[in-house]
């Protein structure tokens, strides 16, 4: 699958997962996730971490690990799913996705000194926004 995933192309449990985090102004955690969407069928946390999980895969939606939350992709022009960054403010909480294609382009091509190859990266920059300075 390409990392244009159409949302038509999802599961059922994938595009209901999908929608609730597409619309919340802030990172879902899997049991809030799970709360929500148990009216429609969605009982068991297996099929919410299963549906996050292929969502991540195919960049849809990113994990934030520093809150163990998941928000939808909100660029366009997201270039790799395997290499996300965050600011994150550390006072208002607001996390906005960084899209820069020169990080992206670092981060695809980076290889450590010892000769690991990375399979993902997942970067959370902790700050202040505008209005909190």
């Amino acid at each position: 699958m390409t990392r244009m995933h159409k949302v038509n192309n999802l599961s059922k449990n994938q595009k209901i997962i999908f929608d609730l985090i597409n619309k919340s102004p802030e990172p879902l955690k899997a049991y809030t996730i799970l709360f929500n969407v148990q009216k429609k069928g969605i009982n068991a946390p297996p099929q919410v971490y299963r549906a996050l999980d292929k969502l991540v895969e195919i960049g849809k939606i990113h994990k934030i690990e520093s809150k163990n939350a998941f928000v939808a992709c909100k660029s366009s022009d997201c270039e790799i799913s395997k290499a996300t960054a965050f600011s994150i403010c550390e006072s208002c909480e607001m996390i906005d996705e960084i899209s820069d294609s020169k990080l992206s382009k670092y981060l695809s091509n980076f290889n450590h000194k010892k000769g690991m190859k990375f399979k993902r990266f997942n970067l959370e920059f902790f700050g202040l926004c505008k209005k909190c300075k």
